[in-house]
């Protein structure tokens, strides 16, 4: 069994975690399409996804997600039974709007369209998962990938996520991810490429 730093070992997340997860995923999405077409400023970009990753985490994932976190690095994901979750409800919406300002018309037709192409049965989902690009190479990422695989492989279920960065995709398939095809989001946003990962070993009885 590997060993793992102390600062890469996934914890769970709570309510007081809040700030550091949206800076954290804020610095990794930094790059990511789909975030640069939500928030096309590059002055406020940063401020304006830590916030919105925080808002989605304290008003949506840690109450019905798996959440967890490093030092550098955190993961929301939706476990069987949740998938309405994944979608935020009005009131999240709401809230996110006053973040997004005019592109909040964007966001809502954005995980509406990406909803669509979710499965049906049941299933792990991985909303989101990012690494701060400052600890690039020291297995956070992939520490909290395993933590979230480990639990959909004990439930005999598969995983399934949205990537809109290109380079991840070799990352995802490292871990047993196979790319289901493409989604072009509405209003002329980024490509979407569907993930679906069969679960590993034997189902817990």
């Amino acid at each position: 069994m590997t060993r793992m730093s102390m600062t890469n070992t996934p914890k769970k997340a709570t309510i007081d975690d809040a700030s550091q997860i949206g800076r954290t995923l804020a610095r990794a999405f930094a790059d990511d399409p789909m975030m640069r077409w939500f928030f096309p400023a590059d002055a406020t970009r940063e401020a304006g996804l830590a916030r919105y990753f925080a808002t989605l985490f304290t008003r949506q994932y840690v109450h019905h997600g798996v959440c967890e976190h490093t030092a550098a690095a955190a993961a929301y994901w939706v476990p069987p039974g949740a998938q309405d979750k994944a979608v935020p409800d009005a009131e999240t919406i709401a809230e996110l709007g006053e973040i997004l300002g005019d592109r909040a018309p964007l966001f809502q037709e954005a995980t509406t369209a990406a909803a669509a192409h979710g499965p049906q049965e049941p299933h792990w989902y991985l909303a989101v998962v990012g690494a701060d690009p400052a600890a690039q190479g020291q297995g956070h990422g992939a520490a909290l990938l395993r933590s979230g695989l480990a639990k959909a492989d004990a439930d005999g279920l598969p995983v399934y996520l949205e990537s809109s960065k290109p380079a991840n995709l070799p990352v995802y398939e490292h871990f047993g991810f196979e790319v289901l095809g493409e989604a072009q989001l509405p209003g002329g946003g980024p490509t979407l490429w569907p993930m679906r990962r069969e679960p590993r070993g034997t189902a817990r009885a």
